[in-house]
């Protein structure tokens, strides 16, 4: 008993401790406010990122477990489900040239709801990522079977392809 009371005020003065800035002054205290017109997006911090670079070298093999994986584990949600599920269709039949097209749709830009933008076909796609696996993955967005697409899907299916 005694203990869950010494545990509960540590934690609460820990708690109390993160939200108290260090230094007064320092510590901004805007939330996110979203696309407003009035925000000028003067406090905007671009992220340098390396530029993407592609692996030539790579074998064909590693390069589709790689952009199985990349396809997973996105910025956001949508993306995860999207793109893992488009990638559990059509990257094992993806030629050498249409897997180049995927690898740099979704490692170079460095904003994940730029692909989901141009897949949805809510934003024009640039000239750079137009092409024959864009179209492929704007007609899989459509969902034209109705498909329920909640999740990404499980693994198993990669051990019965092996078997």
């Amino acid at each position: 008993m005694l203990s869950s009371i010494v545990a509960k005020r540590l934690v609460t003065g820990m708690c109390q401790a993160a939200w108290r800035p260090a230094i007064t002054g320092l510590v901004s205290c805007r939330g996110y406010r979203g696309d407003s017109p009035e925000d000028t997006k003067v406090d905007l911090i671009e992220i340098p990122l390396p530029p993407w670079k592609e692996n030539p070298n790579e074998p064909i093999d590693i390069k589709r477990r790689r952009l199985l994986y990349e396809s997973r584990k996105r910025g956001m949600l949508e993306n995860c489900i999207l793109l893992s599920l488009f990638a559990k269709r059509y990257l094992n039949t993806m030629t050498d040239n249409q897997l180049k097209q995927y690898d740099r749709l979704i490692n170079e830009p460095s904003n994940d709801w730029d692909i989901y933008y141009w897949a949805t076909e809510a934003q024009p796609t640039p000239d750079v990522y137009q092409g024959e696996v864009m179209d492929m993955l704007k007609e899989f967005t459509k969902n034209r079977n109705h498909e329920q697409r909640l999740d990404a899907p499980s693994l198993e299916y990669l051990e019965k392809e092996n078997q």
